[in-house]
């Protein structure tokens, strides 16, 4: 799943009409007055202004300096929406050079929908500076069938006014799930509505957080060879245990359950949260949508010490483009995405001169002297208090980083079930409920 922004909004996918598919969505003719023609998705919708004016200068900047491609953007909102995305692609109306979350793209290859890039990754001069473990997911036995171009992990956000009015130390948040359970239960005690932790629990949401907590833990959902459930065991005990344990017994997670994401951002917003599960992106939202301030909110890295899910998204290839339009779209993908300070997510000036935030510590998309070009030109045009993410900076290293499981949207929604049960019924039965869950979990996975 992916945290914030457009990409996972509510609203539906705009598809292109049949009638439209061979010339607007699919790879049909690739060439257009001389030039080789591609589609492109994920173009941000008019509402989204900003975003939609660098996207537009992007492109525009992209074709003055290749006059032999023509990019044709369809804007969609969000990005992807799962129950229309296998349609698209068996149908062929998706574009030549289309966005996928990192769960996609096994599945992508699987059912033969997606170029093999690897005769052509070597045209894409940044492809090597690219995190090895984001270019490994759209890697499958042994060939490139994507372009990594966000990746996330899981942190902890906090509100360090609270912290402080609880009496804790706003520069020390919790490390382990013990230290967040105490921290909790005092920031509870300040009453007046006050909540010490709150989590997801309804719309997959609530699996998805299972799944990020079961990493922190060391644990996993589903074993290596990805056949069967491995929630039935300790770890996954030790995480509905404990957050029974906190809304029952502490009483630090509030009464009102059965979250959503916007429900927890409109209680950290407005002061009255003192921790919850998140990615980064989380914070500008928090601020220009629910009335929080930058300067309270800090961030952690997932307590536990082991593990941290991660997240992400990039680009794949239509299986129908022609050379011509596989190479002119790594082009793309490399002038819009690919360069470190500048692009569409990489210009941070021009993003300051749009009060865009700029200095939040992720995405962290490359390595070696990219990734410190990339960071330099972030920190000369930071707007936020980057010493708040500082912690999860640093504790973020150690941190083993794993993918969401294979089928994710099926087991969240199972877990949501576990998940939901312990934070709203206090008999719940946590050994039952992990054995129910993992039983349907293998059935899952024996569907494929």
């Amino acid at each position: 799943m992916r945290s914030t922004g457009y990409r996972r909004t509510v609203a539906a996918l705009s598809v292109c009409s049949l009638a439209l598919a061979a010339s607007a969505c699919g790879s049909g003719d690739d060439t257009a007055s001389g030039k080789t023609r591609i589609t492109v998705n994920c173009m941000p919708p008019k509402s989204a202004k900003v975003d939609r004016r660098f996207f537009e200068q992007d492109i525009a900047s992209f074709e003055k300096q290749n006059p032999d491609i023509d990019v044709v953007a369809h804007d969609a909102f969000p990005c992807q929406d799962p129950k229309t995305f296998d349609a698209k692609l068996a149908g062929g109306q998706m574009e030549d050079v289309f966005y996928t979350y990192f769960t996609d793209a096994k599945h992508v290859v699987d059912i033969n929908q997606a170029a093999d890039l690897t005769p052509y990754v070597k045209e894409l001069k940044s492809y090597g500076t690219l995190q090895q473990q984001l270019r490994d997911i759209y890697t499958v036995d042994g060939k490139i069938y994507g372009i990594p171009r966000t990746g996330y992990s899981m942190s902890l956000i906090y509100n360090k006014k609270l912290f402080a009015k609880a009496g804790l130390d706003p520069e020390q948040p919790p490390a382990t799930w013990e230290e967040l359970r105490a921290d909790a239960k005092k920031i509870a005690a300040l009453g007046d509505g006050t909540v010490g932790y709150a989590d997801y629990s309804a719309q997959n949401q609530g699996g998805w957080h299972f799944t990020a907590e079961l990493y922190s833990q060391g644990g996993d959902v589903v074993s290596a060879d990805g056949k069967k459930a491995t929630i039935d065991t300790p770890e996954g005990r030790a995480v509905l245990q404990n957050l029974h344990d906190m809304r029952w017994t502490d009483d630090s997670m509030g009464s009102k359950q059965l979250l959503v994401i916007n429900d927890v951002q409109q209680m950290m917003g407005s002061g009255k949260l003192g921790m919850y599960l998140s990615a980064p992106d989380n914070i500008p939202i928090l601020v220009k949508e629910k009335g929080g301030d930058y300067k309270d909110l800090a961030l952690a890295p997932m307590p536990g010490g082991k593990g941290t899910l991660i997240g992400g998204d990039g680009y794949m290839v239509n299986k129908k483009a022609s050379p011509d339009q596989i190479r002119a779209g790594l082009k793309w993908l490399d002038h819009m995405f690919l360069r470190p300070g500048a692009g569409f997510l990489g210009d941070y000036a021009r993003a300051k001169k749009a009060d865009a935030p700029v200095g939040l510590p992720e995405p962290r998309l490359f390595t070696g002297a990219a990734d410190a070009k990339d960071q330099q030109v972030k920190k000369a045009n930071a707007n936020v208090p980057v010493e708040n993410y500082q912690a999860f900076l640093a504790g973020n290293q150690s941190l083993t980083m794993k993918i969401e499981p294979p089928n994710a949207q099926q087991i969240y929604s199972v877990l949501d079930g576990a998940v939901s049960a312990v934070l709203t019924k206090k008999d719940a039965d946590i050994d039952q409920l992990l054995k129910d869950a993992s039983g349907k979990i293998d059935g899952i996975l024996a569907r494929g």
